[in-house]
């Protein structure tokens, strides 16, 4: 199917293009008799030289889905989270941590200028993905498998104590998410008031 598609492909490449325009000339010096006999060969040669000189193909940047469908579809894994975090049960101190980070994710992830301002921050993508994607649903689970084989060996640390501090850790960076959004926003408040400063005096 490549092979099919070659042709086609070379015929609107730069290189295609800039040969003919170059053969066009070899041609419009042949009618003008300036080529005189050897006008195939300057022809040639002209297309030649336009296929050379054409700047090479520049290939198509990939795909990537933008920012905004990024968050849809961490919104949407966000709300599988949720949903398996529901089935489980949890002690009363893990279960008020866990509940008090759900819902800075669910604030930080809400439709609105929030989402529009975290869109802008690529590493704040990152940052709230991995933690609904990877960390807290690792946590939880680590803490039911480890539960599970606390009951059979009585007497060593309670996994609680881990979870809780894990998740207290998680809360801390979403917070820390949640400041640096509120900072930019800031910064664009300011800087908005200092353009209106410059443009009133400038009047």
């Amino acid at each position: 199917m490549a092979t099919s598609k070659s042709p086609l492909r070379y015929l609107e490449s730069r290189k295609n293009l800039t040969g003919s325009a170059c053969g066009l000339v070899g041609l419009a010096l042949t009618f003008t008799g300036v080529a005189g006999a050897y006008w195939p060969v300057v022809v040639a040669g002209l297309y030649g030289a336009g296929a050379l000189i054409a700047p090479p193909e520049r290939p198509p940047l990939p795909d990537f889905p933008d920012p905004s469908a990024q968050l849809e579809e961490l919104r949407a894994d966000f709300g599988k989270l949720r949903e398996y975090l529901d089935g489980v049960e949890l002690p009363p101190a893990a279960g008020g941590r866990l509940t008090e980070l759900t819902e800075l994710v669910a604030a930080l992830l809400d439709p609105g200028w929030v989402a529009e301002v975290l869109a802008q921050d690529p590493e704040g993508v990152h940052t709230l993905s991995r933690a609904v994607r990877q960390d807290i649903p690792e946590a939880v689970d680590t803490f039911v498998r480890t539960r599970w084989w606390t009951r059979l060996a009585p007497g060593t640390e309670p996994p609680e104590r881990h979870l809780e501090r894990q998740l207290a850790l998680l809360h801390e960076e979403s917070d820390r998410l949640a400041v640096s959004l509120r900072e930019t926003e800031a910064r664009r408040q300011e800087s908005h008031t200092r353009y209106l400063e410059d443009r009133g005096r400038s009047q």
